[in-house]
């Protein structure tokens, strides 16, 4: 993508975590961004890779997490907390994003890519469709552990 360039991020910086500190609430009104340390697992863990866009200015406009893990039926990955800043938002980050995503997993071996998507995301749900991420005909449960 022209104007945006996509990295894995390796090391915690300044930068990352003012950028995941303000993206965060971007994403979720339920969640509060990770503590430094929380975020330095994300970063170090070999199941997670923690992709950060960079807009020509050398600002972070959007973050996402690819985690990998190998279960009976094969190696598989699964994309979360994919975020584009308001400001940036229709610059095509979304897509940069999930294709480094993509072909990272794919880099990595993996067979299958899986992600949800709330419906009120329209924008994010027409990208994954054009993308080729396909509706499952399966029920997403959660099973709540904190009080």
């Amino acid at each position: 993508m022209r104007g945006v360039k996509v990295d894995i991020a390796t090391t915690l910086t300044p930068a990352i975590v003012e950028a995941v500190e303000r993206l965060v609430p971007q994403l979720s009104s339920s969640s509060p961004p990770p503590t430094v340390e929380q975020l330095g697992e994300v970063v170090s863990s070999p199941a997670t890779d923690l992709f950060v866009a960079i807009d020509d200015d050398g600002e972070i406009v959007g973050m996402s997490t690819l985690a990998v893990f190998r279960i009976p039926t094969g190696l598989r990955a699964w994309i979360e907390d994919v975020v584009v800043d308001g400001a940036a938002r229709g610059r095509g980050v979304g897509e940069a994003l999930t294709r480094a995503m993509l072909d990272r997993a794919r880099e990595l071996g993996c067979r299958t890519v899986d992600l949800t998507s709330r419906p009120s995301r329209e924008a994010a749900n027409r990208l994954y469709q054009r993308l080729g991420f396909e509706r499952r005909e399966t029920n997403v449960y959660r099973y709540t552990l904190e009080g």
